[in-house]
Formats: structure tokens, sequence, C-alpha cells
């Protein structure tokens, strides 16, 4: 299995922007959210990932297919004051879900974006958490923080 991180340009917006009706729909098992009127759940911040520093997109491929993409960003929920990476959204296809491309994805970016990280997920994911603290706890040999309030769970950590 051949699997790619490509960032994406903005010519690529309305490809990001189809993948992330997938994601925003699948999400909705946790979040409840509704679409628009017009068919669309949207994505308020689509456009800081070309618009602002600290921000890279990111399209997951796999074997040349597309399956997913990764979006980091500078904002974080726990950690204040900092220059941080966070994980802004995390999508891989059902399809490539459970071989390995999403471990793979993490550590990837991990690797990539050197310093502080905070990776963080609502607290009735349970999919996500055990995720994370599986590939963020073998990535750190466990040097990590965690850190909670009553919507999400974060790891804090650096590379």
């Amino acid at each position: 299995m051949d699997i790619k991180l490509e960032l994406l340009k903005e010519v690529d917006k309305p490809l990001l922007v189809r993948l992330m009706e997938l994601y925003n729909y699948e999400f909705t098992q946790y979040d409840d959210a509704d679409i628009s009127e017009y068919g669309y759940y949207g994505y308020a911040h689509i456009d800081d990932y070309w618009n602002e520093d600290g921000r890279y997109p990111y399209l997951i491929r796999v074997d040349g297919k597309i399956a997913g993409f990764a979006l980091i960003c500078p904002h974080c929920r726990f950690i204040e004051n900092e220059v941080t990476h966070s994980i802004g959204e995390f999508f891989v296809m059902i399809k490539y879900r459970r071989n390995g491309v999403g471990e793979y994805v993490a550590k990837e970016l991990f690797t990539r974006h050197k310093g502080k990280w905070e990776v963080c997920h609502m607290h009735n994911n349970e999919p996500a958490a055990a995720f994370w603290r599986r590939v963020i706890t073998e990535y750190t040999n466990g040097d990590l923080e965690t850190a909670q309030d009553n919507e999400m769970f974060g790891y804090i950590f650096s590379t």
C-alpha cells in the first residue's frame, strides 16, 4: 500500500469542500449537525487554510486514489500563548480504515510539523478516542499530557 500526503493548493479547494461534506455527514453521529437549506453542511474555516499562517490542508492518497484529508491549524483548545500545531480535522474514508492509513498519516504529520502539538476529540467519539490515544502514546512513548473540558479531550505533546 502506497500512502501519500499532498499539500493542497488553493485551486484544489473545491475537492476539499466536497470531501468535507462526506466528513461532516459521517460526523453527525457525534455532533448532531444539520444541513443548510441548500443541502450542505459547510465548513466556516475552509478559506483560512490558504489565508492564515500555520494552516496546512493535506490530501491523503492510497495507491493513487483519494482516501481522505487532514487539516492542521495553529489554534488549540487547551494551550494558550504558544506556537502549536493542532489537528483541525482528520478524515480517512471508511474503505481505507483499519489498515494503518490513519496511523501512518498522523505520525507523518507529527514528523513533518515539529514542535508542540494538541490533538483533541469529542468525548462521545469513541473511535477517535481509541485511535488518538493509541497513536499518540506510541509516537511519544507515553510522553504526553492530557486535558479535558465538558466537550473535548485533548492530548498535548512535543515532537
